[in-house]
């Protein structure tokens, strides 16, 4: 194949050895494209001219393609960077508590964002950023190093201060931590994904064993594969990625496929501003996650499994790096498992940042070093699914129930919950609360029994609107506050759980400033493969500019922005490829919908 490599553009010595070691020297794939991306901009800070035709070389890409894969993601850059970067979260859960103003100081201290921090001497960058996942301590940062000083590191709860430290330094101080309120004194006994967490030491498998790990798979492999299926579907449990669907159907599609081989992906690519319960249980219990996983793979005849991480998780890639390791050495991942002549292995893979790579045919492209656009669908990953072959695609969340499953059975499983919506739920309460953090439930539970868990709202300030699934979900007023958290009964009153999200805001935030920062986010994590969400999205932000800025509405001004809303909702809900485009205006119209109207208009002095 003629690559037409970038003429002069040489890698340097450091870059080679950086990118040869994330290839490895097995015969080179397509599928390590990403891989080898991020070993480059790991050690340069950027993913230069020369890292880049190294790379496409050895794996036999055209740098064309290389370099479109690479400039799909927000965590690489493609120009030259400063070595240090600091991403500065400004998005809905940060901005409840004051991201913006801290943001603001940062670019008076060190200029605009994504330029050369002035005072540093080119040593380091500040970046906005889209939610970390780390809302429940916002507001929240990611310092990004390079070159011998590589790695990543969250920051939680961080101040201007620390973020002027992170910049001049490169000093994380303000470290993210685990925020599980139930598992303070007194432990709430009656936990299931979360009964681990505070408890047992995540990077140890014979503390993980001590406490029940393993015994799950060990029942599985007993049952074998028909009837482990067989509990999985009378556990009657649904996916808990948002759409909901029947896990037991899924698995059996796959399972019964003729095609083979079959494959096994864990999507924990959580991206939904709000969501963290995913990190939390593999940054807090990760050998459950491994254990899991290998049931389904046994389950569905699946030899090979991949691990989509997120790439701003820096805490939770190193646990599982460790774990997996551990479970490998010990027999519980590869050949053999347990003596049982199973054999599953699993790859971990890193995304790069972005949003729309948690859309399951999306995160395939990327597995298979293609930019993270979706597919149309048919046909489904059941029968065409990562590399073309049946493909077991579920999240953390859903995963972590197996367990549960399969030690005390799918019927008894079904019990919990509610008809519709069996077994707990985890739910992640931010914004403007007492106790932000992750809760875990009975489904049935009543948001306003949720909210209550976790304090009500922070400093006894009237609750103005809750934000529920996420910035792809739905506002709620205070007087719908008695829903039961079901998928059944949020679907009843046009709401969803989505991700599990509940966001707090109180009287006094700007819900203009939130719909505007909703509708930028859609804009920008937008794939642009298809035009009504490329275009929608844009339209959408444009629109609500206009609506909460009074001087530009004129007579009938706010009327006409809010039909435009409407009218470009209905096309990207209809035409749009993916849950991107067809959800983008889900919270915004709902706020519309259920607020006056001049609610969202910005205050005269802040105009």
């Amino acid at each position: 194949m003629d690559l037409h490599l970038i003429p002069g553009a040489v890698a340097s010595d450091e870059e080679r050895e950086a990118i040869d070691a994330a290839i490895g020297a097995a015969a080179p794939e397509r599928h390590l494209l990403l891989p080898a991306l991020h070993a480059a901009q790991a050690q340069a800070g950027w993913i230069s001219p020369g890292a880049l035709n190294h790379i496409c070389a050895r794996l036999s890409v055209p740098p064309a393609e290389g370099f479109g894969v690479a400039s799909f993601y927000a965590m690489f850059a493609t120009k030259r960077r400063a070595p240090r970067t600091v991403h500065v979260c400004d998005d809905i859960a940060c901005r409840t508590k004051g991201a913006e103003a801290v943001c603001r100081s940062l670019e008076a201290r060190f200029g605009p964002a994504g330029q050369d921090a002035s005072g540093v001497n080119g040593a380091a960058t500040w970046v906005r950023s889209p939610c970390l996942g780390l809302c429940e301590q916002a507001p929240a940062a990611l310092v990004q190093r390079a070159g011998d000083a590589r790695g990543d590191e969250a920051m939680a709860a961080a101040t201007l201060e620390d973020l002027v430290l992170a910049v001049e330094s490169g000093d994380a101080r303000a470290a993210q931590r685990t925020v599980v309120p139930q598992t303070d004194a007194p432990r709430d006994p009656a936990l299931r994904l979360l009964r681990r967490v505070g408890l047992v030491d995540p990077e140890s498998l014979d503390a993980y064993r001590a406490h029940g790990g393993y015994a799950a798979l060990r029942k599985a492999l007993s049952m074998g594969p028909e009837r482990t299926l067989r509990e999985v579907t009378e556990s009657k449990l649904l996916g808990r990625g948002g759409a909901a669907f029947p896990t037991g159907r899924k698995w059996e599609a796959v399972a019964r496929n003729p095609v083979r081989p079959h494959f096994l992906v864990c999507n924990a690519d959580e991206s939904e501003p709000g969501t963290f319960k995913d990190r939390v249980i593999m940054e807090e219990d990760p050998f459950a996650l491994i254990e899991a996983m290998t049931i389904g793979a046994f389950a569905t005849g699946c030899e090979r499994g991949f691990l989509y991480i997120r790439g701003e998780y820096p805490t939770a890639t190193r646990r599982l790096e460790r774990a997996i390791a551990q479970a490998r050495a010990r027999g519980w991942l590869g050949d053999n498992i347990m003596g049982e002549g199973v054999t599953f292995d699993i790859e971990l893979r890193r995304g790069a940042g972005a949003y729309i790579c948690g859309e399951e045919t999306s995160l395939f492209n990327s597995l298979e070093g293609l930019r993270g656009e979706p597919r149309n669908k048919p046909p489904f990953p059941v029968n065409v699914g990562l590399f073309g072959k049946p493909t077991v695609v579920n999240n953390v969340e859903t995963f972590a129930n197996l367990l549960d499953i399969l030690s005390s059975g799918g019927p008894t499983f079904a019990s919990t919950g509610t008809a519709g919506s069996a077994g707990t739920k985890l739910f992640c309460v931010s914004g403007c609360v007492t106790r932000p953090g992750l809760y875990e439930t009975p489904f049935g539970s009543t948001l306003r029994a949720v909210i209550a868990l976790a304090g009500g709202v922070a400093d006894g300030r009237a609750l103005q609107a809750v934000l529920l699934g996420g910035a792809a979900g739905v506002f709620v007023t205070p007087d719908e506050l008695d829903m039961p958290l079901t998928f059944e009964g949020t679907r009843a009153v046009s709401a969803t759980l989505g991700s599990g999200v509940i966001m707090l805001f109180d009287d006094r935030v700007d819900l203009g400033d939130i719909l505007i920062r909703i509708a930028s986010f859609f804009r920008d994590e937008s794939c642009g493969q298809c035009v009504p969400c490329r275009i929608g999205t844009i339209r959408q932000e444009e629109a609500l500019h206009r609506l909460v800025d009074a001087r530009q509405q004129g007579e009938g001004g706010t009327a006409r922005e809010v039909t435009l809303i409407n009218d470009l909702a209905m096309v990207m809900r209809d035409a749009s490829i993916c849950g991107l485009g067809q959800t983008a205006a889900s919270a915004v119209q709902s706020a519309l919908q259920k607020f006056p109207l001049d609610t969202f208009e910005a205050p005269q002095e802040a105009q």
